[in-house]
Formats: C-alpha cells, sequence, structure tokens
C-alpha cells in the first residue's frame, strides 16, 4: 500500500474533517477527497460519515486510528537517522587507534562519561599499527584520533583542536640551570618516539636552520616509555603542553617552552563515511571529541615527538 494513503488518513482520523485534514496535510479538500475515496474502497468501510454538519469515525475507524499512527510513527523512525536512539540501551564495543600518550590522557574520563550515559558500551583502544586509513576502510577501527595524514580519500574527519609540544626532564636536569636556549636545547642528549625506529623529525628540521644538531641517544616506541627513560636518566623528551600535567609532577619530570619555531599540532579525529549518520557511532564521536577537548586533568590531545608525530608516529 502506499504509505501517503496512510498519512491521509492518519489526518483524517485525527481531525474528522477533509478540509482541516487537506490544511494539516498541506493540500487541497479535493485532493483529500479522492484520496478517501480510495480508502473507503480499500479497507470496505466508509470511515467518515456525515453527522449534521460535521464527519464522524465509523467503528472501524476508531479501531484503526491509533494503530495507523503507530505505524507511521515506526516508519518515520525507519528511515530518519538516529530516530528513537537511546544510548543507555546501546551493546556495541568501539574501537579507536591513538598514540599512547592520548589515551592514557582521556581513555579514564572517557570510559567514566560514556559508561554514565551507556553502561553496555565498551572501548578498546588500538595502536597506530593500522594508521592511515586502511583500518578505517575495512572495519577494523572505529575513529582514528590524532594527528591525521595518508588517509584514505573517502574517510571524513574532524578538526578536533591544536597542541603545543614542549621538552621535558627530570627537575634537576643540568638543561635547568640556565636559560634553555636553541643551542642548549640541541647540546641535551634526546629521546625520539618512533614505532619505526626513525630518529629524524620536525625538531631536526628547525635545529638545521639554525646550523644546530642533536644526538637522538635512544629511541622507544611510545610516549609512556620516554617519560619514564626522562625520570630515571638525563635525556630530554618532549610531550604536549599542558597534557597529564598530574603524571609530570608524580614522575618528577618538569616541562619547558622548545626554543624553536615549530607549527602547532593539529589534531583531529577520522571515520569512515559508512558510519557517519549511524547514530550510536554519532554519539559516540562526540563523547569521543568532547573528552579530547576537556578531558578531566588535562589540556590537549596528541601530538609529534622529536622524530615522529603522536597520532600518526612512525
Amino acid at each position: 500500500m502506499d504509505l501517503n494513503l496512510l498519512r491521509v488518513l492518519d489526518a483524517l482520523l485525527q481531525e474528522n474533517s477533509v478540509t482541516r485534514a487537506a490544511e494539516r496535510l498541506g493540500t487541497s479538500p479535493a485532493a483529500v477527497s479522492r484520496t478517501l475515496a480510495r480508502l473507503r474502497r480499500a479497507v470496505g468501510d466508509p470511515l467518515l460519515v456525515r453527522a449534521g454538519q460535521g464527519m464522524v469515525p465509523t467503528p472501524r475507524a476508531l479501531e484503526l486510528r491509533d494503530e495507523v499512527g503507530a505505524l507511521l510513527h515506526n516508519c518515520d523512525n525507519v528511515l530518519r537517522p538516529g530516530a528513537g536512539f537511546d544510548a543507555a540501551h546501546l551493546q556495541r564495543t568501539f574501537t579507536v587507534q591513538s598514540a599512547d600518550l592520548l589515551l592514557t590522557g582521556l581513555a579514564g574520563t572517557l570510559t567514566e562519561r560514556i559508561h554514565a550515559e551507556a553502561p553496555h558500551v565498551d572501548v578498546v583502544f588500538l595502536p597506530e599499527a593500522v594508521e592511515g586509513g586502511p583500518g578505517l576502510r575495512q572495519g577494523w577501527v572505529d575513529v582514528e584520533l590524532g594527528v591525521l595524514g595518508h588517509l584514505d580519500p573517502e574517510v571524513r574527519t574532524r578538526q578536533l583542536t591544536s597542541a603545543t609540544l614542549v621538552g621535558v626532564a627530570r627537575r634537576g636536569h643540568p638543561l635547568f640551570d640556565g636559560r634553555v636556549d636553541a643551542r642548549r636545547f640541541a647540546a641535551a642528549d634526546h629521546i625520539g618516539i618512533s614505532r619505526l625506529g626513525r630518529r629524524l623529525g620536525p625538531i631536526d628540521t628547525a635545529l638545521a636552520e639554525r646550523g644546530l644538531r642533536r644526538r637522538v641517544a635512544v629511541v622507544v616506541p611510545s610516549h609512556t616509555s620516554a617519560m619514564l627513560l626522562a625520570r630515571d636518566t638525563d635525556l630530554v623528551a618532549l610531550t604536549l603542553d599542558g597534557w597529564l600535567p598530574g603524571t609530570v609532577e608524580a614522575l618528577g619530570l618538569r616541562t619547558f617552552p622548545i626554543p624553536l619555531d615549530l607549527a602547532p599540532l593539529e589534531l583531529g579525529m577520522a571515520w569512515h563515511p559508512r558510519n557517519s549518520t549511524d547514530p550510536g557511532h554519532r554519539w559516540f564521536r562526540d563523547r569521543l571529541a568532547a573528552a579530547v577537548l576537556a578531558p578531566a586533568g588535562a589540556g590537549e590531545e596528541d601530538g609529534t615527538q622529536g622524530d615522529a608525530t603522536v597520532g600518526a608516529g612512525r
């Protein structure tokens, strides 16, 4: 049956008037009268009959009124994205690809906020092993979070915020005995962070423009190990300004501005268009973005290391 017939029937049964039903539907009384004739033939009942100056529903029409209204409501829910979505009843696991520095700063806040609204939703964080789009395209990853690059052309993105890199070293490091300028910064031994063992990056390019070079004495695959190593040695690492201040303090570390002209890190999220209008996925993306923009006890999101990019590290 043509669903438009049901919409006219619903209007007629709600208004008990061809004229008012036409106004409600934004059409002419003549068109509604013709549709009423079709409905009468289809149902085998007059549905509305004259009673003085007005019209009254037949018993069959009264039986149909609530049923037709509910049927149209359900049809609208099927066709309208997000209609009837209730996070409290969502049972789903979302997978996020992110650098460990990011997930350390936001995983706790994110899960607390999510479980308050959707107690049956779980989150799996993956390392950046499948970065750059294939994971999104093939469905291994729901959201890629960080400095975005090398994405498949169809992938959707959302810019979240910018972050600034800062240096980090143990509190008693000799670097803090004087002003940290570019020359003293380059003279320190550094920790590189790269999953692929790369030693050079934007820091080295900026130093080279000043005729300086640094020594990357050790390369580690994660930010967590870099911070622990900086705690126990005179090596210098990099982190994000305002990110994990409690951890920096607890480890006995101290941050400092990098004395170089470095562009801020543009942080965002990416997802495959198959999930763009999915109400559960959209709800999760909004919660993830909120955790990045306002994490508990932190300032910002993802970043780059001296030789690699946080959230897109190599």
